[in-house]
């Protein structure tokens, strides 16, 4: 169920109200002031639950198959920082409990230039979300759905090339993750590489709806992904 499906579903319960409460509401819409965490989707739902309409168990059930499926939601809501450093190296840590923070005593040259460990593999962790590119609105309401046809941007940035053997790309749906693994000498000669700033020593790959096929061969399941950092790094 994405956002128009979820739409549609209010929308029947609101088909129930009676005509001059179906007009109340729609120009209630037209009038109505949006802020962060608030919409159109709650505004309805409080309409209708104060109609008498809908009532909480439907409302409870509708936000469970909304949210069952897509898991991932979330995680559009989460800020930059957090998203993009917190929890795609704790994300992968959970994968398997080989995959460490890097310290002084298992790296003495560490320098804080890579993100995780794996038995001397120096791995780079990006995770980026598919967003839509058209239109306007917050991350979650713009947030994709995989296989959609829509056009979307996700940009893995910040790679630093000389300080990783292995990056691991996290690719986050609304319903779904997926995984790029690249060794440092694939990502260097990616041709969709290309300089954060003139002069500086950070790249990024940016993935859309256009070139993500040809990523397909970087492409392994979350059961292959630590098997596939150890042939990369050598191991």
């Amino acid at each position: 169920m994405d956002l128009g499906d979820l739409d549609q579903r209010i929308n029947f319960y609101v088909s129930q109200l009676d005509e001059p409460s179906q007009v109340d509401l729609a120009q209630r819409l037209l009038d109505l002031t949006h802020a962060f965490p608030f919409s159109d989707f709650d505004y309805k739902l409080m309409y209708l639950q104060n109609a008498g309409v809908l009532s909480f168990n439907s409302y409870e059930d509708l936000r469970s198959i909304y949210l069952t499926s897509n898991p991932h939601l979330g995680l559009f809501a989460q800020d930059p920082r957090r998203f993009g450093e917190d929890w795609g190296n704790a994300h992968l840590m959970g994968l398997d409990a080989r995959i460490r923070r890097p310290t002084a005593e298992l790296d003495p040259r560490y320098e804080g230039k890579y993100d995780l460990w794996l038995d001397a593999v120096r791995i780079g962790v990006k995770a980026a979300r598919a967003i839509r590119t058209d239109g306007e609105g917050t991350l979650v309401a713009k947030a994709m759905r995989h296989g959609s046809d829509q056009a979307f941007w996700m940009n893995f940035s910040q790679l630093q090339l000389e300080n990783c053997d292995v990056f691991v790309f996290i690719g986050v749906w609304v319903d779904c993750l997926i995984y790029w693994i690249l060794s440092s000498e694939e990502a260097s000669a990616n041709k969709y590489l290309s300089h954060m700033r003139r002069g500086g020593i950070q790249y990024q790959i940016g993935i859309n709806n256009t070139n993500i096929d040809e990523f397909n061969n970087y492409m392994v399941p979350a059961d292959e992904v630590i098997e596939r950092i150890r042939q990369l790094g050598g191991l």
